[in-house]
């Protein structure tokens, strides 16, 4: 193990002194010069999630980008959704292996290589080095558009862009005390619909909100209200200072009304303080059984009104799922979908799949005309999984856990000698 951690070390090193948009060719180099791999050539996941675009390393033969590819029911969308190595013969005696990148369960899209010969030493390094590349792509998509580029199969509305650059860069995030993934559609014409997480030592922070109006000035009043919700977060606020804040900013910038649903859920006990302002109410899956949470309800941000926000709480249990929407998922178009069952349905589903199910169904019931933006977050909530009652295999033992501690070790390493 040590032989592979010296030589993702090198890889990162390699990367680090490469243009920020080589990092595909890097992994290329490497892969070529330990395994004689050929064909090497990365896959994203597009903007709306329906696509794949090849972007193939420098002199690569598989050089040719070529069309999008359809993701549902593809080998890809396997790979994806089980996060599962896929080993296959490639029809001229080597072996076709793809491997999921992603990043703390963030699916950034898959790699794909040629290889004369993959026992299971080689097969692991070649996922150790595809988990190397999700960092190497988060870290380099600072610095180039080429990633955001590589996404877009579609032409996307000014609205749209902005919306974009208002959620958080990764749409799933994994820890230990939960899982949660989010999603909202149409992807290449938004205008209004927002999600927001950030994870703190002891703090999960959630929001969801939806500014009036479906163009580019519902954008502009989402960034206004995104843009206080952070600055308030940032500075120590609980949901209802953040609220407070939001809230002022609208009226005092006159730019309209927003409703929202706010949430700080305690990591260590599960003890959620939530703010809801005009929003639909979420529901939550608990004992295989779907309902509707009650709550009381504010108004939306920037209606003038008397009556201060309220926190209340909300205690998830471990195995709780908690489906927070907005109200495009609602739509009339959409009335005849069985929402809660949907939900019940996917119940087995990793977060992400459940949203894209979920997605695709108000979709579906809309006949692909949805009229308005619908935007849906799922939370997991495992609980405490760190305290010394768990009897579970050791983390240590997971091989995914292994390959992301190859990985941070590698990380270290070169952090060390520079």
């Amino acid at each position: 193990m040590e032989g592979g951690d010296l030589e993702l070390g090198e890889l990162l090193a390699a990367a680090e002194a490469a243009p920020p948009g080589e990092s595909v060719d890097v992994v290329a180099r490497d892969l070529q010069k330990r395994f004689g791999a050929e064909g090497v050539s990365f896959l994203f996941v597009d903007l709306i999630g329906q696509r794949l675009v090849r972007l193939a390393a420098a002199g690569s033969e598989a050089a040719d980008q070529g069309e999008p590819i359809d993701l549902q029911g593809s080998v890809y969308d396997s790979v994806l959704q089980s996060q599962r190595q896929h080993v296959e013969p490639d029809g001229q005696g080597g072996r076709r292996v793809i491997t999921p990148v992603t990043n703390r369960g963030d699916c950034i899209g898959v790699l794909e290589v040629t290889l004369q010969s993959a026992d299971d030493t080689v097969l692991r390094q070649v996922r150790d080095a595809a988990h190397a590349l999700a960092y190497i792509i988060v870290t380099d998509g600072r610095f180039t558009d080429l990633y955001h580029l590589s996404r877009r199969t579609t032409e996307t509305s000014l609205a749209a862009e902005i919306q974009h650059q208002l959620l958080p860069s990764a749409p799933c995030c994994e820890a230990e005390q939960f899982t949660l993934a989010a999603g909202l559609v149409p992807a290449d014409d938004i205008g209004g619909d927002t999600y927001d997480y950030t994870l703190d030592r002891d703090t999960l922070h959630l929001s969801i909100t939806d500014a009036m109006g479906h163009d580019t000035n519902s954008a502009l009043l989402a960034t206004l209200l995104v843009g206080a919700l952070r600055r308030a977060r940032r500075s120590g606020c609980d949901a209802l200072k953040q609220a407070h804040n939001a809230h002022e900013a609208l009226l005092s910038h006159s730019r309209g009304l927003a409703t929202g649903q706010l949430l700080c859920v305690d990591l260590e006990t599960g003890l959620c303080e939530l703010v809801n302002a005009g929003h639909p109410r979420p529901l939550r899956l608990r004992d295989n059984a779907v309902e509707e949470v009650k709550l009381a309800v504010n108004l939306p941000f920037g209606v003038a009104a008397p009556n201060p926000y309220r926190v209340q709480e909300l205690q998830l249990l471990p195995g709780d799922r908690l489906v927070l929407l907005t109200d495009g998922m609602q739509e009339r178009g959409a009335a005849a979908l069985d929402l809660a069952g949907v939900v019940h349905d996917t119940r087995a589903l990793h977060p992400r799949e459940a949203v894209r199910s979920l997605t695709a169904a108000v979709l579906d019931a809309c006949h692909g005309g949805l009229r308005d933006d619908a935007t849906v977050l799922i939370l997991d909530w495992h609980g405490d999984r760190r305290r010394p009652a768990e009897t579970d295999r050791p983390r240590s033992e997971d091989p995914q856990w292994s390959t992301h501690q190859a990985v941070m070790n590698a990380v270290a390493g070169c952090t060390e000698r520079v």
